[in-house]
Parts: structure tokens; C-alpha cells; sequence
């Protein structure tokens, strides 16, 4: 998509983007996730480009009381228009409308 690559190009220099991307592959949370005492939706795309889906669903399994939802999507970031995002949407307003209740 041209406009993700304008976006990028706008919002990052090349030598920042490296060293995010360096950051981000040597981060590791996965010991931090039991300490989690909120309530927690974990969505993610069943063919991820960027991530697999895996990743998802184990961050769901070690975050106590989380709940995962898989969508229909091969992108990281949702794209207005297609199923997913509406579904998205829908289990995000749905989340927060249930937790402001608790």
C-alpha cells in the first residue's frame, strides 16, 4: 500500500525506524503478563503479515482472565472497509461497554 509507505516516510527517519525495529526484536514482556490485573481484549489477525497469530493468542494465554479474538485479516493494522475492521470495532465497543460496567 503506497499510502502506508507515505505514512512511514512522513511519521520516521530511516536510521529511527531501524532502531525501533531493533528495539522491538529483543523485547521480551512474555514473564510480565501474569502481573496483568485488568481486563484485556487481545485481537489479532489470523494471517498477519507482521506477527503471527500465535503471538496473539499466547499473550492472551498468559494474561489472567484475557480474552482473544481472531479476525478474518492478513494485515497488522485493519484497514477501514474490510470485514475485520468492522468486527474489530464492533468486540472493541462491545469490550469497553462491558468493562465500564464492572
Amino acid at each position: 500500500f503506497a499510502w502506508m509507505d507515505e505514512l512511514m516516510l512522513r511519521t520516521v527517519s530511516p536510521d529511527d525506524a531501524w532502531r525501533l525495529q531493533n528495539a522491538f526484536s529483543t523485547i521480551d514482556v512474555s514473564d510480565l503478563l501474569e502481573k496483568v490485573r485488568v481486563p484485556t481484549l487481545v485481537l489479532h489477525a489470523r494471517d498477519d503479515n507482521v506477527a503471527p497469530v500465535e503471538s496473539g493468542r499466547t499473550m492472551a494465554a498468559g494474561i489472567p482472565g484475557a480474552r482473544f479474538i481472531e479476525l478474518d485479516s492478513q494485515n497488522h493494522i485493519l484497514l477501514e472497509g474490510e470485514p475485520a475492521f468492522e468486527e474489530f470495532v464492533d468486540h472493541v465497543r462491545a469490550f469497553i461497554a462491558e468493562t465500564e460496567g464492572a
